[in-house]
C-alpha cells in the first residue's frame, strides 16, 4: 500500500484545540456526556511490524484494560480492533468489577473490529473502512470525544481529521525528540544523568572515534552499546565488547573487524540515519527502571507511576513485563528527573502519554547509580498494567515515597507480564485459563481490591502465551498473587 499524503499541519492544530476539553471531560464526576475511543495502533517501523506480526491482533487487546475506566468515569468507550475478542474475554473484565459496572460496561463498550490481521498499523487498516468511520461517528453522534492512540504517525492524524476528533498524543512533526540524540541532548538540558556517550555516529569511523572518547572518561568501560538514532524496543542496539587496552587509538585491528562486520543492513541504518554510542553500564545488580508520564496540554506533567521493567530475549533488551512501584532506593529520583523531562517536552509541543527508560546499577552496598538512557512519545508494555491498577483501585502515585495510595484507604502494587506460557499452551481455550484462575480464589476481588486480571488472552491461540496483572496490598504481596497465579494455571 503506498504512503498517505503528509496532513495539512493547520487543519490537525484545528482539530487539537479540542484537546483540552476533552480530557477535561475524561475525569470522574465531570458530568460531561464523552466518548473515548481507544485506538490501539501499532504504527512502527517495517522491522517491528514483520517482527510482531502474528501477534499484533492480540497484542491490541492489551488495551482492553482500558474499558475498566467505567469503573470510575461515566462514559462510552469505542474500542477499535483487528479481530474481535473471544465472549469470554470481556466476560471475565466483567467479573471483576461490580455488577452494576458491569452493566454499564455491556452498554457503554462498542467494538469497532476491522477484521483485517495483517502487519499493517490498525489505523491505516481503518482508514480504509469508510463504513467503520461512519459507524465511530455515528457512535459520537457530536458529543465530546477523544481519541487515545498507541502513538501518533500520519495514520492516526488522518484518523482524528477523518473524524473530526482531537487524539491525546504527541504530534507527528515532534516525533524526533524522542530519538536517541535528542533524548541525551534533552537529560543534559534538563540536569538529568545519562551514560557516557556519543551522538552524531554514522560510519565505523565513528564508532571507533566514540569508543576512544567514552574510554578517555570510563578507561575501564568494557562494552559499548551502538544505537540507531530512529530506533525503539531495542530494536536497533547492538552490544560491541572492548577487548584491548583503553590507550589503543581507534581501538585495534580486532575492534575495528567486529564493527566492520556488523550486519550490511545494521551500518547502512546508521551511515543514513545516525546513531549514538554509549557505555554500557554495569554493576554487581544492574536494573531497568522507567517513569511513566502524562504530558498536558499548557506545560502540564503528571508523573503517574514508576516501574521496574523485566527484560529479557536473546539479547536482554525484550520487554517481557514489570513491577509497580519501581524500587522506593530510587523511585523518587526517577519521579524528579521524569518531571523535569516531561516539563520540557511539554514546552516543546508534546502531549499524551510518554516514558522515560533508566539503568540502575550498584556495587556492592554502594547507592544505586541511575541514568537516563530513552524517551519513548507513546503507551508502552507498562501501560495496561497501570490502567488496571488504576481503574480498579482508584487512588494516585505518591511520588515522594513511591507508592499507591488507594482512595480507599492503604497502598497497592503489582506484579505484571505478557508472558505466561509458553509454545506448548498454543491454542489452549482462553476459556481454562480464565476457570483457573477464578477457582484458584485469585482473581481480582473488587470488595478487597487485589487479585489478579488478566489481559491479551486471545495470544493463545497465536503462540502460547496470556498476560496477568497480579495487584497486591505491598510488593510481596503481588509477588505472592502473581506466583498463585502460575501454579492455578499450569
Amino acid at each position: 500500500m503506498m504512503a498517505r499524503e503528509a496532513m495539512p499541519v493547520d487543519e490537525f492544530e484545528r482539530v487539537q484545540e479540542a484537546l483540552p476539553a476533552a480530557l477535561a471531560a475524561n475525569v470522574p464526576g465531570s458530568g460531561v456526556d464523552h466518548v473515548v475511543v481507544g485506538l490501539p495502533s501499532f504504527s512502527v517501523g517495517e522491522t517491528l511490524l514483520a517482527h510482531y506480526a502474528p501477534k499484533l491482533p492480540a497484542m491490541e487487546h492489551r488495551y482492553l484494560n482500558a474499558l475498566l475506566m467505567l469503573n470510575r468515569i461515566d462514559c462510552d468507550v469505542v474500542f477499535v480492533c483487528s479481530r474481535r475478542p473471544p465472549p469470554e474475554v470481556l466476560t471475565a473484565y466483567e467479573d471483576i468489577v461490580a455488577p452494576a459496572v458491569a452493566d454499564r460496561i455491556r452498554a457503554r463498550l462498542h467494538l469497532v473490529v476491522v477484521d483485517d490481521i495483517g502487519p499493517r498499523p490498525l489505523a491505516a487498516k481503518l482508514l480504509d473502512r469508510p463504513d467503520l468511520l461512519d459507524e465511530i461517528r455515528d457512535r459520537v453522534a457530536g458529543r465530546v470525544a477523544v481519541i487515545e492512540p498507541w502513538n501518533v504517525t500520519d495514520h492516526e492524524v488522518a484518523v482524528a481529521l477523518a473524524l473530526g476528533l482531537p487524539v491525546n498524543g504527541t504530534p507527528p512533526a515532534l516525533r524526533s525528540e524522542a530519538f536517541k540524540a535528542a533524548g541525551r541532548c534533552l537529560f543534559r538540558r534538563t540536569g538529568v544523568p545519562v551514560p557516557v556517550g556519543v551522538e552524531g555516529v554514522h560510519t565505523v569511523d565513528d564508532v571507533l572515534d566514540a569508543v576512544t572518547r567514552i574510554r578517555s572518561e570510563r578507561p575501564d568501560v568494557a562494552a559499548v552499546v551502538v544505537k540507531h538514532d530512529d530506533s525503539g524496543a531495542g530494536d536497533g542496539n547492538t552490544v560491541v565488547e572492548l577487548n584491548e587496552p583503553s590507550g589503543v587509538a581507534r581501538g585495534s585491528s580486532e575492534l575495528r573487524a567486529t564493527v566492520a562486520g556488523l550486519p550490511a543492513w545494521y551500518l547502512d541504518d546508521l551511515l543514513d540515519g545516525g546513531g549514538i554510542v554509549e557505555e554500557l553500564v554495569v554493576g554487581d545488580e544492574v536494573r531497568s527502571p522507567s517513569v511513566q508520564l502524562d504530558l498536558l496540554p499548557g506545560d502540564g506533567v503528571r508523573v503517574v507511576a514508576t516501574h521496574d521493567q523485566i527484560l529479557g530475549g536473546d539479547n536482554g533488551q525484550v520487554y517481557m513485563g514489570c513491577r509497580f512501584p519501581a524500587d522506593p532506593a530510587y523511585a523518587p529520583e526517577l519521579a524528579v528527573h521524569g518531571e523535569a523531562v516531561g516539563l520540557d517536552l511539554t514546552r516543546r509541543g508534546c502531549t499524551g502519554r510518554a516514558g522515560v527508560d533508566f539503568v540502575a546499577a550498584r556495587r556492592g552496598s554502594q547507592p544505586w547509580d541511575v541514568r537516563a538512557i530513552e524517551v519513548n512519545l507513546r503507551k508502552g508494555g507498562t501501560t495496561h498494567p497501570y490502567t488496571a491498577l488504576r481503574n480498579l483501585v482508584p487512588g494516585h502515585y505518591d511520588t515522594v515515597a513511591g507508592v499507591w495510595r488507594a482512595d480507599a484507604g492503604g497502598t497497592r502494587a503489582y506484579r505484571s507480564t505478557d508472558y505466561v506460557g509458553g509454545p506448548g499452551w498454543t491454542g489452549r481455550p482462553p476459556a481454562s485459563v480464565v476457570s483457573a484462575v477464578h477457582d484458584s480464589g485469585v482473581r481480582f476481588d473488587v470488595g478487597q481490591g487485589t487479585g489478579v486480571v488478566l489481559h491479551m488472552l486471545a495470544g493463545l491461540a497465536v503462540d502460547g502465551h496470556f498476560g496477568a496483572t497480579a495487584i497486591g496490598h505491598t510488593p510481596e504481596h503481588a509477588e505472592e498473587l502473581f506466583d498463585a497465579m502460575l501454579v492455578a494455571v499450569t
